[in-house]
């Protein structure tokens, strides 16, 4: 990896045993609670009644060790600090992350084993241990320059958070879920049912709320001071930035503009989510699920709204702010974002790729000569392939799947219904099919007619 940046500084190095010293103390008090709960081993290596928090306590005590290296660091000893990422890790990891095809398989394939894994990792100790695994990577990857770089930003501290809270609360929502899910299985009440508690709403909902307030302000102020505001000098029309970026909540927008014409990515696809979400209510037909955590009730709502929460609405914003640097290429997320690094793109429409490379012939084009009804045949006839495509895609395939895979769906909803939600799912399907006929074969448009400013 060329290096474009400084070593390591003893401020850094003391930050971040300041936050190892945190998870020290966050699993100093786990380990009193496995103590608690956990119970003991019958034997390990020989010894008898050996308790489960013990491991906890050998990983807390290495912790502390690991706190007190960082904050006694000294200045001259800071260029040559040890505990760091490996270049050959970063090296590895930029490979996987810069390229758009990996990252999105991967993404897929880890909503995939969330859910299909639900049993394990919702347990108090893996989803600790997840949640430990995560923190130390931050902690290790902030070792390396660039990636201080990015993730330091005041702009970009927010969303690091936001990360670590969709992970907490696809955490909660599962572990209720499942066990939920082993109560029904079992004939046992719902458990929102059996600890169900009337409180009234003075003094015991306002006080919480008041707590509540009362810690996020604290919250709020400490950031404010300790984080500089993103604050950057005064907007030109001759200087903009590289890359320029739309605030995180529109970056999953914006992250569609490469894949789609503006008033399909801005407009359209947009209007369409918000529609759907309405629609939502009007569409569901399941009874069940309704006040409660489950899933097994509801597979095909959850799996469906999760998949377009987490890869592609979460993991685009992660790509966005993280992954997308200068004119718009892919970086590492340990890689240095250089400003002159070009990737040669060959783009091309679905009608280029017909006539041109398929027929070998020019493509139809309207031309002066020819009167309105001429003019349109020509496009038409350019476009024939993807219209058809397009057509096919959004009116034969869900009567396809009205006799096929959603047969009993069909039968429940009622035509209206099921109408609205196959074009919902094909829409929202269509933004990875997008993307993927765009790396896989460099397909800008299946349709693109620039004479009426309408390109597909």
């Amino acid at each position: 990896m060329e290096s474009h940046t400084p070593d390591l500084t003893r401020g850094v190095i003391q930050g971040l045993g300041w936050l190892y010293l945190l998870l020290f103390g966050m699993n100093f008090m786990w380990t009193l609670r496995s103590y608690r709960q956990d119970g003991h081993l019958e034997s390990f290596l020989g010894f008898k009644h050996i308790p489960k928090s013990m491991f906890w306590s050998l990983y807390t005590g290495f912790l502390l060790v690991i706190a007190s290296v960082h904050l006694t660091i000294r200045a001259s000893s800071a260029q040559s600090f040890i505990l760091k990422l490996p270049d050959w890790f970063k090296n590895g990891v930029d490979s996987v992350v810069a390229d758009p095809r990996i990252y999105f398989a991967l993404s897929v394939l880890a909503f995939g084993v969330m859910v299909w894994t639900r049993r394990w990792w919702t347990k108090p100790t893996p989803a600790w241990i997840l949640l430990n695994l995560a923190i130390i990577f931050v902690g290790l990857s902030m070792t390396d320059y660039d990636f201080r770089q990015i993730v330091g930003k005041p702009d970009n501290v927010p969303i690091v958070g936001m990360l670590f809270l969709g992970g907490f609360f696809t955490w909660l929502y599962f572990s209720q879920a499942v066990e939920n899910d082993d109560r029904l299985a079992a004939g046992k009440p719902l458990k929102e049912k059996e600890l169900s508690q009337q409180v009234l709403v003075w003094p015991d909902l306002v006080y919480t709320e008041m707590v509540c307030m009362v810690l996020l302000t604290a919250l709020l102020i400490v950031w404010g001071v300790a984080l500089q505001a993103p604050i950057e000098e005064p907007g030109s029309a001759v200087k903009t930035p590289n890359p320029s970026k739309a605030p995180w909540y529109f970056l999953g927008l914006q992250e569609m503009l490469v894949y789609y014409d503006p008033w399909m990515a801005g407009v359209v696809l947009p209007l369409i989510i918000l529609g759907g979400l309405m629609a939502i209510p009007y569409i569901d037909f399941n009874q069940k699920g309704n006040g409660y955590y489950c899933y097994n009730d509801r597979k095909f709502a959850v799996n469906i709204f999760l998949f377009g929460f987490l890869p592609l609405w979460v993991g685009m914003i992660v790509l966005g702010t993280f992954i997308r640097g200068p004119n718009w290429n892919m970086f590492g997320v340990y890689e240095y974002w250089d400003v002159h690094k070009l990737e040669v793109l060959n783009n091309i429409n679905l009608s280029d790729k017909v006539w041109i490379d398929w027929l070998g012939r020019s493509l139809p084009k309207p031309t002066n000569d020819m009167n309105a009804l001429q003019g349109i045949g020509a496009i038409l006839l350019r476009e024939f392939l993807g219209i058809a495509l397009v057509l096919g895609y959004l009116l034969v395939l869900p009567p396809l799947m009205a006799v096929t895979i959603f047969r009993s769906m069909y039968v429940r909803m009622g035509f209206v219904r099921y109408m609205v939600l196959a074009n919902l799912i094909l829409f929202m399907a269509a933004l990875p099919l997008k993307m993927l006929l765009r790396w896989f074969f460099n397909l800008k448009y299946i349709v693109a007619i620039p004479e009426w400013f309408f390109n597909i």
